[in-house]
This record gives structure tokens, C-alpha cells and sequence, in this order.
């Protein structure tokens, strides 16, 4: 196990990672009209290009074995050169294409990351301890949208709409040079051969975790059909600019920041399961308040608010138990789950402009439903005798 310091000053540089990692699928979301009238393409293309983003998570699950097999720190070097490789273009080259692949390879990389970076700190932590520590690299979900995001809107109001990106080749440039010098290769002296198909066929056979899988998978198509069109429900419905997306980014950022905080405080002490099943269970109560609360500005706001809030505490509350499923293919396992909600994701971008069409109430409820059937999923997800 690492030393209390060691264990807050990568706690600290792995949070300012994926803060950036982070960035560049976020700031889609509120920006997404901003991003299609720059690219003269409709609202729905630019879905498009979040669906197939996710879609690309996919292939996660066959470069994360690496992390399993030759080490932790190899596979979120891969993962940062990803993310890099789809910065770069859009930077020199502005325009569809380019920014098609910054969100597919942006998006990509930082889902091989995620499992390596994960799997480095369920090595190395405890499982009773380790709810609030997965939960602090978390903050940098809610912390992308509350600095990074509406700084991002800055940018693209002050120059051009791909300057962001300029700004995040950079970064990614600073953290390759970071994990370089100051995360240690964790090599296994006798690595074993790589067996990708055998570690996922390990993990797919095992029903606890394709419950675990389909549990996150439910409600993260759930969020999505709510995350993709809120932007421009909020522009439409009110009128608002660049600048109040960008303040509705932050109340969403804040509030992902609470439940993180939420889930950190609750996730060990309370238990994973039972914190995944309250917070699941909050969120669809909420979602029906919608036509109460959805006819005003501030009501809007307030609604975003408590919904985000309940779905971060869920989120954040079963990376922990996802991590302990099968210790020995851990990554796997990790890459895995986080395959399969981008590819809810991906469904979810897919069939929101459709639900949209009936109003955002349609959206919400089609959300609040799919909160449901997570909750019976999550009623079948066991662990190890050991762990228990």
C-alpha cells in the first residue's frame, strides 16, 4: 500500500489529468448548438459525433488487458498519446472532420486511462477505504464543467470556437512529460502473455459482473437522455447565450462536486450498494418534478442542480464496487464497464433528439424509468466471499 503522501500527491496529479481529459467531451454538451452553428451542420450531426465518440469505447476493453499485463502506468501512457493524437488536428486544421476526431479520440483515450489509473489505485488502497478515494479523482468530472468548461466558452467567445483545443494540446503534452517522471513503471518482472479475449471472456461469464455492467449502463442512458438536448432546452425554453450556458455549466459542475463530496462521505460508511441504491432512487423521484420546476429560469436551474446531484453520488458510488468484482483482471473488468457506458452513451445521443421531439418531459420520464430497472440490476451484483 502507499504511504499516506504518496497516496495524495498522485491523488492530486491524477485528478489534474483527468480534469483535462475530461474537457473535451463536457464542453460539447452545453456548447452543442455554439459547435453546429461554427461547423454550419445541424444539432443532430453533432450528436452524431457524440454517439460514434462513445461508440469508439468499445475497443477500451482490448487495449486495457495492457494495464493487466504489462503494467498500470503503460496503459494510461497509451491512453494520454490517444488523447493527444485527437487534440492536435482540430488545433492546426479547424473544421468537421478534425473535430469529429478530437471528441472520438479524446473520448477514447481518456476511457483507456480511466481503467489503468483506477486499477493503480485499487492496487494500492484497501477497499474499505477505497469509495472516497476513487471518489476524489472523480471531482474532476464536476470540476471540468464548473473552471475548464465555461473557461473553454471564454476562449471561443474571445477567438475562434477550436481554440479550446488548442489549449488542451498543451496539457496533454504537460501530462505525458508528468506521468513520465513521477508515476514508477510497475512492469511485472515475469509479465505474463497478453490474453485479451481470455481476461474478457473471464469477466463477460461471470454474472455479478454483467450486472454491474447493465446496472451503469441503465442509468447512464437515463442521464443522457437528459445531458445531450439540456443545452438547448434551456435555449430554446429561455432564450439563454454563450455566456448563461456557461453559468448553467457551472450549476451542473457544482452540483456534480456535492454529490462527489456525497459519495466520498456516504460510499464507505453507508455501504456501495445500498448509497448506488438511494441516489438511484432519489434521481427518478426528482426527474418527475420536472413540469413543476421546468417553467422557469431559476426552477430550471434548481432541477439541474438535484438531478445531477443524485446522479453523481450513483456514479461515483459504484466505481468502488466495480473495482472489486474481479480483482484479478481488475482493468479488464474497469474497461469493460466503462465500454459499455459509452456505448449507453452512444444509444442515448442516438435516440434523445427522437424522445425530444415530444418535449424534454418525454425525455426526463424515459429517464426516470431506466433509474428503475437499474435499481433491480444492482439487486443481483455480488462479491468476492473474501471481500465481503
Amino acid at each position: 500500500m502507499l504511504s499516506t503522501r504518496t497516496l495524495h500527491q498522485r491523488l492530486a496529479l491524477f485528478t489534474f489529468m483527468r480534469l483535462t481529459l475530461n474537457t473535451p467531451i463536457r464542453m460539447v454538451y452545453p456548447f452543442l448548438a455554439i459547435f453546429a452553428a461554427s461547423l454550419n451542420k445541424d444539432v443532430a450531426m453533432i450528436s452524431l459525433v457524440l454517439a460514434v465518440s462513445m461508440t469508439t469505447s468499445a475497443l477500451g476493453p482490448f487495449i486495457a488487458p495492457i494495464a493487466d499485463r504489462r503494467g498500470r502506468k503503460v496503459g494510461m501512457l497509451i491512453g494520454m498519446c490517444i488523447f493527444l493524437a485527437g487534440m492536435l488536428p482540430v488545433s492546426f486544421f479547424p473544421g468537421y472532420i478534425t473535430f469529429f476526431l478530437a471528441v472520438m479520440l479524446g473520448n477514447l483515450g481518456n476511457n483507456i486511462f480511466l481503467p489503468a489509473m483506477q486499477a493503480h489505485l485499487g492496487d494500492h488502497t484497501p477497499y474499505e477505504k477505497r469509495g472516497s478515494v476513487l471518489a476524489v479523482t472523480e471531482l474532476s468530472w464536476a470540476l471540468s464543467f464548473i473552471v475548464l468548461v465555461p473557461l473553454a466558452g471564454l476562449l471561443m467567445e474571445w477567438s475562434a470556437w477550436y481554440s479550446p483545443y488548442i489549449a488542451l494540446s498543451v496539457a496533454a503534452v504537460l501530462m505525458i512529460i508528468l506521468l513520465l517522471k513521477f508515476i514508477p513503471t510497475d512492469t511485472p518482472d515475469s509479465p505474463e502473455p497478453l490474453t485479451v479475449f481470455s481476461d474478457i471472456k473471464k469477466v463477460l461469464a461471470y454474472p455479478p459482473a454483467l450486472f454491474g455492467i447493465l446496472t451503469g449502463t441503465l442509468f447512464i442512458i437515463g442521464n443522457e437522455t437528459v445531458s445531450v438536448v439540456f443545452g438547448v432546452w434551456m435555449q430554446s425554453s429561455f432564450g439563454l447565450q454563450v455566456a448563461a450556458l456557461g453559468a448553467a455549466s457551472m450549476v451542473i459542475g457544482f452540483s456534480e462536486l456535492g454529490g462527489e463530496g456525497l459519495a466520498a462521505l456516504l460510499a464507505d460508511r453507508l455501504g456501495k450498494e445500498r448509497t448506488i441504491g438511494v441516489s438511484l432512487a432519489l434521481n427518478a423521484l426528482w426527474v418527475i418534478t420536472l413540469p413543476w420546476l421546468g417553467n422557469s429560469t431559476a426552477g430550471a436551474f434548481i432541477w439541474l442542480f438535484f438531478f445531477y446531484l443524485t446522479f453523481e453520488v450513483a456514479i461515483v458510488s459504484i466505481l468502488p464496487l466495480i473495482t472489486e468484482i474481479t480483482p484479478t483482471t481488475r482493468a479488464t473488468m474497469i474497461s469493460l464497464f466503462i465500454a459499455a457506458l459509452s456505448l449507453g452513451r452512444a444509444l442515448g445521443d442516438l435516440v434523445t433528439p427522437l424522445l425530444f421531439q415530444g418535449g424534454f418531459i418525454v425525455n426526463a420520464a424515459v429517464c426516470a424509468g431506466l433509474d428503475i430497472l437499474a435499481l433491480l440490476a444492482l439487486t443481483r451484483i455480488r462479491l468476492p466471499k473474501e471481500t465481503e
